[in-house]
């Protein structure tokens, strides 16, 4: 049940939400507009580009999906199941991630692709981190389904069955953390450019430092 949630999942699925937004905010107010963090829209692109774009274009949006998809298959050689489980190594996957993303502030900053592909692989990375917990979908690079599994809820207690306040909580902290995020990183952005990226960066680093002190006090 989602009630047996830790408190530190709830907040960490907010922060996290929040440097997904302010990455993929940041990649979308940079050259190419690019969106980062999620894919539906650039898999549309990448199709359409298919017939409408040059080969140059469409090969840039394949290397986006292919390096997100890459970022998860991180995720998943050293967590293995997408559930979430205390005394995982979180704490090194997240300090990757902070490392693709200082990685791609250099490249960006030159107007160099590459940044992009690191970009969308920290991305990937971190959706990839704990997909599920007791019952509850975590995704905190995109916010599609967790409107969705809301509106489900909504609709299910206008019928007369039971609101799951706790889970709705969660839904509510990612969508505003992502939200926060892309106001976040619009308003660094127009004063630091690419450099807007330090902060998810050393977001991460502060994460993965937290979670391994916890980890450590609680296995002890």
């Amino acid at each position: 049940m989602v009630s047996k949630l830790p408190r530190w999942v709830e907040y960490g699925s907010f922060i996290l939400a929040l440097v997904a937004g302010l990455v993929n905010s940041v990649g979308l107010l940079g050259f190419k507009h690019q969106s980062i963090s999620h894919l539906s829209g650039t898999a549309t692109l990448f199709g359409t580009g298919i017939i409408n774009a040059s080969f140059v274009d469409a090969f840039h949006l394949a290397l986006i999906l292919i390096s997100f998809l890459f970022g998860s298959a991180i995720s998943g050689y050293f967590v293995g199941s997408g559930s979430l489980k205390l005394g995982r190594n979180y704490s090194s996957l997240l300090t990757l991630e902070a490392l693709f993303l200082f990685g791609s502030i250099y490249f960006l900053s030159d107007n160099i692709s590459l940044g992009h592909y690191l970009a969308s692989a920290a991305c990937g990375l971190q959706n990839a981190l704990a997909t599920t917990y007791s019952g509850a979908v975590i995704r905190t690079t995109h916010v599609t389904g967790i409107f969705t599994d809301l509106g489900i809820m909504l609709g299910s207690k206008l019928r007369g069955e039971s609101f799951d306040k706790r889970k709705a909580l969660l839904f509510f902290l990612i969508i505003t953390g992502f939200i926060l995020g892309g106001s976040l990183g619009a308003y660094f952005f127009s004063f630091l450019g690419f450099y807007a990226l330090l902060i998810p960066a050393s977001i991460c680093l502060f994460l993965a430092l937290s979670y391994a002190i916890y980890n450590k006090i609680t296995l002890s």
